[in-house]
């Protein structure tokens, strides 16, 4: 390629230049899809497993959270219980000793409040224990799901680690050949192809003329405009998809280039 120093770190190149450098990243970062569709959808089910597990994780420490909160609870009551028949020991003793009708009659609702404060204390203890079992059931149930997803989770990222270990190699080659293809194409160029590529949903950014249609979307290119692409001297897109358009013999200049740079 003819290259000219324009500021520091950048280089000048032609359009056809940047024509080819960008069908060529585009053919590297489809390699690359490839193997990225072979992993399918394990990573986001990894990631959907892991954040299940962590919500599991919450949801048993706030169930714990409330068995604990009712336990307490029922304690406060068992002694609310025992405070409740100390009174009324102290009043029955109180009745054998008192002057007139007036004072034993306090004394008896006083026994009478404290018996139903004992009623209640102990209705109250029923319902936490069965608010308690139904906690310790669901922490019961959470544990198991707990269990079984992380089972899954565990088989999940052994497959992609398998996976991935064998595609590592050639997926990092293919990165740093994509770095290396990128290097002289200006950002606003290279800006535009990810933002296209990110958009297009077989990400593709650049795609040949084929049968005098556009290869993204299969809109007939109009004969004028065709004649353009195949000039190669500006860079033209597709006004249906937005793709960058290149003719299809670029190919064989492309594969020609790379046998004069060998």
């Amino acid at each position: 390629m003819n290259l000219q120093n324009t500021r520091s770190g950048e280089m000048e190149i032609t359009v056809e230049e940047k024509l080819k450098a960008l069908y060529e990243l585009q053919s590297v970062v489809s390699e690359i899809d490839k193997i990225k569709t072979l992993r399918g959808e394990l990573p986001l089910e990894v990631q959907d497993l892991e954040d299940e597990l962590a919500g599991l994780e919450t949801r048993i420490a706030k169930y714990k959270e409330e068995v604990k909160s009712i336990d307490t609870s029922v304690t406060n009551k068992k002694n609310s219980i025992k405070e409740s028949q100390e009174l009324i020991k102290k009043y029955t003793e109180q009745q054998n000793n008192v002057r007139n009708n007036r004072e034993f009659d306090s004394l008896s609702k006083e026994i009478e409040f404290q018996t139903l404060e004992i009623e209640l204390a102990e209705k109250r203890i029923k319902e936490f224990s069965a608010e308690a079992k139904i906690k310790s059931q669901q922490i019961k149930e959470a544990k198991v799901r707990f269990d079984d997803r992380g089972i899954d989770l565990k088989n999940k990222k052994k497959e992609l680690e398998d996976i991935s270990a064998e595609t590592a190699v050639e997926e990092d080659l293919l990165a740093n050949k994509a770095s290396k293809i990128e290097e002289p194409i200006e950002e606003r160029l290279l800006t535009a192809f990810k933002r296209i590529r990110s958009n297009a949903r077989n990400g593709l950014a650049v795609v040949t003329v084929q049968r005098d249609a556009c290869g993204g979307c299969f809109n007939k290119i109009p004969p004028q405009r065709h004649l353009d692409i195949a000039s190669r001297k500006k860079i033209i897109v597709c006004e249906y998809c937005g793709r960058i358009l290149v003719d299809k013999d670029i190919m064989t200049s492309l594969e020609d280039l790379v046998i004069a740079e060998d």
